[in-house]
């Protein structure tokens, strides 16, 4: 046997929490013949963090937990440290003599600084940074136009990537190979409780499984379900979606694991859910080429200075749920009472944001990165431009989600509006819809009593799309991107 490249490593998770089909890991095993593994709560992150009841935290918390247990079943441990990951990684490696640190790349600005910073002080030490691809199956420059340029529009870049796309490119990392060389110090600190983070517990086990066994759980039933995918995906009320975004942004299911089993299962559903999952990897190539756009920059620059008159009233009503509009108000009670949002939704309470009640749409960008348990900063940016009309390959600005046929379209019996805006509930049919509409009588046979139990409209959407289309017009001028 040939003898390893190294004799120490360390590889540091981050957005790959799990212990197999993971690039870092296995390459760190083939390389070197003692691998240590650690995570870091980074406080760099954490502290930024005002609600201490933050679901994401809490997710974490748990993967990471079974990942410890995981790795330790194979031999090995996790040292969980809590920190700055810029300074706990360096010092980390140092203790445990290792020549070169493995980890997955993440895209995003600050990740990728924090990232330099930390090669550049193992640098000094004379110690290796080695970074992989493993969150995407194709990432930043590798699907490039003829001209060697970025894609701006979403179909072709999907062509050129199902073009490319083969059976090696879904294949998994091994690890059992090699697992004999995980590594764990003589003492391993416990790991801090999520207390001691600063941060409390919520109704997340009630709403979620966690770490790589949820992954797992939820990955299988969504197996069973993916042939019509196509079909329920747009219904709240219908168990559509296949629920895993979570577990793709954190890194507890694979994505070559997902990928591989819509590509190689084919039919409609397995083609539009690979579609969805294609349009993850076209955002982070977007954010990679226009880094701007992390900071409030909008895709056609055109819109960049679009003043949006909208109100703070109105953006607290839409905020809690309580704009008169039943679709708006369940969708966003949703995501406050769970931290998840269904996909259908996104859109109709982002374009209702923007276009309804003229509220900037990086309020609402904002908004969602602090409530949604799935957030990925690329991905949440491209969808609230595209509603927002100010993205690559967006809706057209003059395209407006109608509310009230957005709902009787797709939650047509109104159930999903009844489970989380109860006090409609004993509305009969299309009421539901447009309880604005409904005689004072049935109104009061339901115990409703408008601008009471539950609110009048807050605009009118007529009058209010007049106005989005104005303003979007005096702004549009000669549509070009940055």
């Amino acid at each position: 046997m040939s003898a390893k490249r190294y004799d120490r490593a360390l590889v540091w998770f981050r957005r790959d929490l799990r212990d197999y089909d993971h690039a870092a890991l296995s390459q760190a095993l083939i390389d070197a013949q003692h691998v240590y593994c650690a995570f870091v709560f980074d406080t760099d992150i954490l502290h930024h963090l005002n609600d201490k009841a933050d679901r994401r935290v809490e997710f974490i918390w748990e993967s990471v937990r079974e990942l410890k247990e995981a790795l330790r079943d194979r031999g090995g441990d996790l040292i969980v440290l809590h920190g700055s990951a810029q300074v706990e990684i360096p010092a980390l490696a140092a203790k445990l003599g290792v020549q070169a640190v493995y980890a997955n790349r993440d895209y995003e600005p600050a990740a990728t600084k924090r990232d330099q910073i930390v090669a550049d002080l193992l640098g000094r030490e004379n110690v290796d940074f080695e970074t992989f691809k493993d969150q995407v199956i194709f990432e930043r420059d590798e699907i490039l136009t003829a001209q060697g340029k970025p894609y701006g529009v979403f179909t072709p870049y999907k062509n050129a990537w199902l073009k490319r796309v083969s059976e090696a490119d879904l294949g998994p990392h091994t690890i059992d190979e090699h697992v004999s060389s995980l590594a764990a110090p003589a003492t391993v600190s416990p790991m801090p409780s999520l207390e001691s983070l600063g941060f409390l517990r919520t109704n997340l086990l009630q709403l979620m499984p966690t770490g790589m066994s949820g992954a797992d759980k939820l990955f299988e039933n969504f197996q069973e379900r993916m042939d019509h995918y196509h079909d329920a995906r747009d219904y709240p009320a219908k168990k559509g979606p296949s629920y895993l975004s979570v577990h793709l942004r954190f890194g507890t299911l694979s994505i070559r694991a997902a990928a591989s089993q819509a590509w190689y299962m084919g039919g409609r559903g397995a083609e539009v859910w690979l579609s969805e999952l294609i349009w993850r990897e076209f955002y982070f190539m977007l954010l990679h080429f226009h880094p701007q756009l992390a900071e409030g920059r909008a895709y056609r620059h055109e819109f960049d200075g679009l003043a949006y008159p909208g109100d703070e009233e109105h953006f607290v009503a839409w905020c809690e749920g309580r704009t008169g509009f039943p679709i708006v108000d369940a969708a966003m009670r949703q995501l406050n009472q769970t931290g998840y949002m269904h996909n259908r939704l996104r859109m109709i309470a982002a374009s209702f944001l923007v276009k309804d009640l003229l509220v900037d749409w990086r309020r609402g960008e904002d908004y969602f990165a602090r409530k949604l348990i799935d957030f990925d900063l690329a991905a949440n940016n491209g969808g609230w431009q595209w509603s927002a009309s100010t993205g690559c390959d967006g809706q057209p600005w003059f395209r407006i989600f109608n509310p009230v046929t957005q709902s009787e379209k797709f939650d047509p019996d109104g159930k999903f509006i009844r489970r989380y805006v109860p006090e409609l509930a004993a509305l009969h049919g299309a009421e539901i819809h447009t309880p604005w509409k409904v005689p004072p009588m049935r109104l009061m046979e339901a115990g409703i009593e408008l601008g009471k139990t539950y609110p009048v409209p807050v605009v009118d959407h007529a009058v209010m799309r007049e106005k989005t289309l104005a303003l979007y017009k005096s702004a549009s001028g000669s549509a070009h991107a940055l």
